[in-house]
C-alpha cells in the first residue's frame, strides 16, 4: 500500500514533441502548458535546452515524451522526418535529469484517447500517426507509411502537404476513403481522428470520434501509471457497444 501511494504522488512531465512546437504540461497542472516552437533544425540538444530554461526552478520526479518519429523498446529508431537530427541515442534522462519513458507521438495521444475494446488511432498531422490498443495492449504503428494508391502511400494523400496541394474539400475525402480501408483491414470498434489537423475537418467519417491533443497529455501520465509494467496493461474504461464487422463504432 505504501509503495502505491508513493506513485500516486508522483509529478510527470509530458512532453509532446511536434514538428511545429513542443508542449508541455504536468500531471497536477494539466491546464499550465509550457510551449515554444520546434521546426526542421530543432535538435534534442536544442529541445532539452529550452524544456530546462522554461521549466527552471520547477520540480518533478517523472518525465513522459511523445516523439514524432519511429520508437521501439522505449527507443528512438530514426530521427524525426520534421525536425533536425541527433536524437537517435540521445540521452534524455540525463539532459532532464530524470527517467524518461519515450513513446510515438501518436501513440501517446492512443493513450490518452482509450476507452476500452479495440480502438485504431490515427493523428492528422504533418504526417500520419497511428497506433492500435486492442484490450489494453498497446501497438505503436507506421501505417502512413504503407503502399495506399498511384504509388505513393498514406501519408502523401492525408498529411500536411497534401491538405495544402489538394485543397480542404479533397484533401477530406481522401481522409475518408483512407480511414474506410484501414478500419475494414484492423476492424477496430472504434476509430479516433486525432492530431492537430482534425479540426480542419468540417466533417466526421461515420463511426469516428473526434480526437483532441490534450489527450497527449492524458497518455504521457498513463506511461507511469504502473512503473512496472509501462504502459502495456491500460485500466479499462466504459467500453463502445459492439459494432458490425468493417465498419467502426463510436459517436461522432
Amino acid at each position: 500500500m505504501a509503495a502505491r501511494a508513493r506513485r500516486t504522488t508522483l509529478r510527470i512531465l509530458v512532453v509532446d514533441v511536434g514538428g511545429t512546437h513542443v508542449k508541455a504540461s504536468f500531471s497536477d497542472q494539466p491546464t499550465r502548458t509550457v510551449r515554444f516552437p520546434s521546426g526542421p533544425a530543432m535538435t534534442p540538444q536544442e529541445m532539452t535546452r529550452g524544456l530546462r530554461w522554461r521549466l527552471r526552478g520547477t520540480h518533478y520526479d517523472r518525465v513522459a515524451i511523445g516523439y514524432p518519429g519511429v520508437v521501439g523498446h522505449g527507443r528512438i529508431l530514426r530521427d524525426p522526418p520534421h525536425l533536425g537530427n541527433g536524437w537517435v541515442g540521445f540521452d534524455f534522462e540525463k539532459a532532464l535529469g530524470r527517467p524518461t519513458r519515450i513513446v510515438n507521438d501518436a501513440a501517446m495521444q492512443a493513450l490518452g484517447s482509450y476507452r476500452g475494446g479495440r480502438m485504431l488511432f490515427l493523428g492528422l498531422g504533418a504526417g500520419l500517426g497511428s497506433a492500435m490498443i486492442v484490450e489494453g495492449r498497446l501497438q505503436p504503428m507506421e501505417l502512413g507509411h504503407l503502399p495506399y494508391k498511384k504509388g505513393r502511400n498514406y501519408e502523401e494523400f492525408v498529411g500536411e502537404v497534401a491538405r495544402r496541394r489538394s485543397g480542404r474539400k479533397k484533401w477530406q475525402k481522401e481522409v475518408f476513403a483512407a480511414v474506410e480501408v484501414l478500419a475494414a483491414a484492423l476492424e477496430p470498434d472504434y476509430v479516433v481522428l486525432g492530431g492537430g489537423n482534425v479540426r480542419k475537418l468540417q466533417s466526421l467519417p461515420p463511426g469516428v470520434r473526434r480526437g483532441n491533443n490534450r489527450n497527449a497529455f492524458a497518455g504521457g501520465i498513463e506511461l507511469w501509471r504502473d512503473e512496472g509494467d509501462g504502459p502495456s496493461s491500460l485500466r479499462p474504461r466504459k467500453r463502445p457497444r459492439a459494432r458490425s464487422p468493417g465498419r467502426p463504432r463510436g459517436s461522432a
